[in-house]
This record gives C-alpha cells, sequence and structure tokens, in this order.
C-alpha cells in the first residue's frame, strides 16, 4: 500500500494534483478541498489510498490521515466505491460525515450528488457503528463552517490552479446564487460543482 506521497506539487487540475516523487509524476484524485491547500512547484505530503481495479491503479490524496481513514471506512458500505467515497468527502469533512451518521442526518448525505433518499437511509444504518462518534464541537458548528468555508474552499482551488486572485474573486461572485441556492433550500455548496461552474465562467471571459 503506498501510504503517502511527498514532494514537489508538479501539476494541478479541477480533481487531480500530479506530486513528483523520485523523478516520477504520481497523479493523485484530490478533493476540491485538498487540492486548495496546494501550490505548484511547492512541497506537499498527502495520505492516500490505493485502489486497485482489474484495469486500474487509482491513487486517492487526502489532506491528513484522518480523511483516508474515512474514506477507507465509507467503502466497507455497499455500494459505496471510491468515487461517492470522495464524492462525500468533498461536500462534508469527516466529522460533519460522523456528526451525520450519530445523528441519523438523512438531509446532509442526500446533499452528496449521488446519494438519494433511499440510499441515504441505508447508508445510516450501515455506518452507524462505523465512523465512530464526531470530535468537534456540534451540528450548528459543523453546519456553520460549511456554509461559511465554501467561499474559502472555491477561491484557493482556483488560485491553486494558477489563477490569478481577482479572477477568482470574480469567479467566485459569479457562483454565488448557486451557492446561496443551496443554503436556502437547508443543503450544503458543492464545492465540486461550483468549481466547475466557476471554470465555465472563466473559460469564457478569456
Amino acid at each position: 500500500m503506498i501510504a503517502f506521497v511527498s514532494g514537489p506539487v508538479a501539476a494541478l487540475a479541477p480533481d487531480t494534483a500530479v506530486v513528483e516523487v523520485g523523478g516520477i509524476g504520481m497523479a493523485v484524485q484530490c478533493t476540491p478541498n485538498t487540492l486548495s491547500g496546494l501550490r505548484l512547484g511547492q512541497q506537499a505530503k498527502l495520505a492516500t489510498s490505493l485502489v486497485v481495479r482489474e484495469d486500474s491503479l487509482t491513487l486517492y490524496g487526502f489532506a491528513d490521515d484522518d480523511e483516508r481513514q474515512t474514506f477507507e471506512l465509507l467503502q466497507t458500505a455497499s455500494g459505496v466505491g471510491p468515487r461517492l467515497a470522495q464524492a462525500m468527502l468533498a461536500v462534508h469533512s469527516p466529522d460533519a460525515l460522523r456528526l451525520a451518521v450519530s445523528t441519523g442526518d438523512e438531509k446532509a448525505l442526500t446533499a452528496v450528488p449521488g446519494i438519494g433518499k433511499k440510499g441515504a437511509q441505508k447508508l445510516l444504518l450501515e455506518l452507524k457503528d462505523r465512523l465512530g462518534e464526531p470530535l468537534g464541537t456540534g451540528r450548528t458548528a459543523a453546519a456553520g463552517a460549511a456554509a461559511a468555508g465554501w467561499r474559502d474552499q472555491l477561491q484557493a482551488a482556483l488560485i491553486g490552479l494558477g489563477y490569478a486572485s481577482r479572477e477568482a474573486d470574480e469567479a467566485v461572485a459569479a457562483v454565488a446564487p448557486q451557492a446561496e441556492a443551496a443554503l436556502a433550500d437547508g443543503g450544503a455548496p458543492q464545492v465540486p460543482q461550483l468549481l466547475k461552474a466557476a471554470l465555465q465562467t472563466l473559460n469564457r471571459a478569456r
């Protein structure tokens, strides 16, 4: 198992970072939140999980061991593969997921693309005794952090992809109505979707 990769960041894309390890570029699938902490040319260390399939080897990267462990625990539930597990971590932090599961928060899980009402109910049952108790201070703090953090995550991800601060600010402002609509409906802004929308506005502007 590849437990982590460490080295300079050679390239960044909306869902991938390439980290140079011993002269080899390791492509690592990451959430926007993890990518937002990386900068081209700077040293990075990512906890990783290698997913082996008959026709592929895919390396998933995380900001810390807690994220990686949660990623792997999520996949012990039936119907949860690595892509859905990563999507869950793109929308919620590990602690927010632990909180959602421990309190039976179906709505928090349905905020993840690909999880419907029945799927959320099934996941709550299967994961209840697997993820453990939340480490944070409670539902309000977790929800507040999710609501307030999307702007910072999105801006940092855009700057990490090489856009100027002014361009990132304009793109964030352009997708703000989409994020605010999600909050108004009681959901959490989905940073991966917001990042795609922001990149589309930037491409049209160039």
